[in-house]
Formats: structure tokens, sequence, C-alpha cells
């Protein structure tokens, strides 16, 4: 089934302990495609890069079965570029430069294809534009899911309750959640956000796996301990593309398979970190994602 993913395509810069990678591909898109790409070959992006954009990076998402109709290209204008420094612990990093450049304008407009796709990740950017995607959307949508931070809790709450009543999962990590629902339990937390609308909610903990949250029902999911650490930028989002890329390429919006959805995002999480930016996505097999699955089961099996 097809997957839609509205977002970011950019540029980034990033220095972790293990090193420094200047101006490489990032975005919420980018990270998304590429994890769920290893599951389904019909994924619709949306997005706004400037001239400055390599064609040869559109051409490998092309190749990758990412339409790329949705992409608006400003050939005078700058993409989007994000600048982060991480700190020891991996966990905090503190954000050197945002200049939205190009995506200051973003103003998102599907080509008629992409309103009929069953599957639907937003990324997190304004809930106005989140808003303007939904309302551009045929109505035939099996999942609906969308991502976001507190920034804009802080500054869009209400537009955001808005979206919220019209999307079927919500992720978001344990803090935001906190803030969210003015609950400190995340039992409670979970509670609160549902009853705004989502039918699911994934709160992720880093390093400490992720929650899928469904009525009374709760699924954890660990995070894999792992060798080495190199970069979390885009962690998120590629447990998000993974997520969706295996609903996607499974059709099936259960509770069960959501949870099998979570351990795949997870696993394609997994991978993200062990590299810079995009560069251990690209190069992955499918023998190799399944034998990071078995390690996620044989990880919880008793």
């Amino acid at each position: 089934m097809s997957l839609l993913t509205v977002g970011t395509v950019a540029f980034d810069t990033i220095e972790t302990p293990f090193g420094k990678a200047e101006n490489v591909i990032g975005g919420a898109c980018t990270y998304i495609s590429y994890a769920a790409s290893y599951f389904t070959h019909d994924i619709c992006l949306s997005a706004i890069v400037g001239g400055d954009f390599p064609k040869a990076e559109i051409e490998e998402l092309k190749s990758r079965g990412v339409n790329m109709d949705g992409l608006e290209v400003v050939e005078n204008g700058k993409t989007f570029f994000w600048a982060g420094r991480y700190h020891q612990n991996m966990n905090n990093r503190d954000t050197l430069t945002t200049d939205l450049n190009v995506l200051d304008d973003f103003n998102p407009v599907l080509p008629q294809k992409y309103k009929s796709c069953k599957y639907v990740m937003l990324g997190n950017l304004t809930p106005a534009i989140q808003k303007q995607v939904i309302d551009q959307l045929d109505g035939s949508q099996k999942l609906i899911a969308l991502d976001t931070m507190n920034f804009w809790m802080d500054i869009a709450l209400d537009e955001l309750k808005e979206v919220l009543k019209k999307v079927d999962i919500l992720t978001i990590n344990d803090e935001e959640a906190r803030q969210l629902s003015g609950a400190h339990s995340l039992v409670k937390a979970a509670e609160t956000i549902q009853e705004m609308g989502p039918k699911y909610l994934v709160i992720k903990k880093g390093e400490h796996g992720a929650l899928l949250f469904h009525k009374d029902q709760i699924f954890f999911a660990p995070a894999l301990p792992l060798l080495q650490v190199t970069d979390p930028t885009g962690a998120g989002d590629t447990f998000a593309g993974g997520m969706m890329g295996y609903l996607a390429s499974t059709d099936d919006v259960s509770y069960e398979n959501l949870k099998k959805s979570i351990i795949f995002g997870s696993a394609m999480a997994s991978f993200c970190v062990e590299e810079f930016a995009i560069s251990k996505l690209k190069h992955l097999s499918m023998d190799e994602i399944e034998t990071r699955v078995q390690k996620f089961r044989d990880l919880v099996h008793f």
C-alpha cells in the first residue's frame, strides 16, 4: 500500500563525541523514506528544497521507489539547514544553527496521486501545515500518523489539538507526552492524549525503547543495546519510517500488527544511529534487517 510522507529534506552539520559530519543530507522526510523503502516501494514525498540540493540525492530516492513529484525545488533558494552538537551522554544536544531558508515558505500542494495514499506520516512541521495536508486527502486513508514536538506545544497548542482530532497515531517522546497531557504518569498521559483524538500513542524513550498505548493496552519495545552509537540524529524519524513502511507493506492496522511495526521501527532506528546521518540506511539488506529484528525477539523472549 502507498505511503505519503510530508516534512523536511535538509542539510545537517552534526557534532558528536565520535566525530563531525558537515553538510550531510538530513530531514524527516529523508529518514522516513529511506527506512520505509525497505518495506514498500510506493512512497510519495512532499517537501521543499533549494537549488543547492544535489540532484543525485533526488535520483537515489527515486531509485528506491520514492515518488518525488511533491518535492518543490526553489532554484534560487537555499535548502533548510540545521547544525547541532551532542553531549557526551548522546541524549542531550545543543542546536547551533537553524536556517529555515526555503522551508519558511513551504506550502504543500499534494499531487493528485498523493491524495489517495492509504498510509500517511506527517513529519514534525507546524500544526497548520499538517492540517493543510490532511485537508487535501481524499478520506480513503487507513492510517494517519503525526509527529510533533514541545516547540509547537509552546506556541501553537490550540492548532495542534485541532490536528490531533484528525489523526490515528501520535508519536512523541516522554517529556512531550507529559507536557501535552499535564500528567507525570505516562499511563495517565496516554489516557489523556487518546481522548484528544489519536487511537494510538507511541512514546519514544530513546535508548530506553518505546511504548505503544491503545485504550487500556500497553506494549513495550526495548532499544537494542549497541556496541557503538555514533549519531542519534534522525533516529526518531527512522523509527517512524520503519513503523509506517511495515504497516503499509502488511496493510494491517490491528493492534497486534502495530506491535510488530514498533519492533521493525526500532530495528531500523538501531541501524541509523550506528553511522552519521543516512549513511547506514543507504546500504542495508533485508537479511540484516531480519537478523536485527530477531535480536529484538531474543531480547524480550522468556
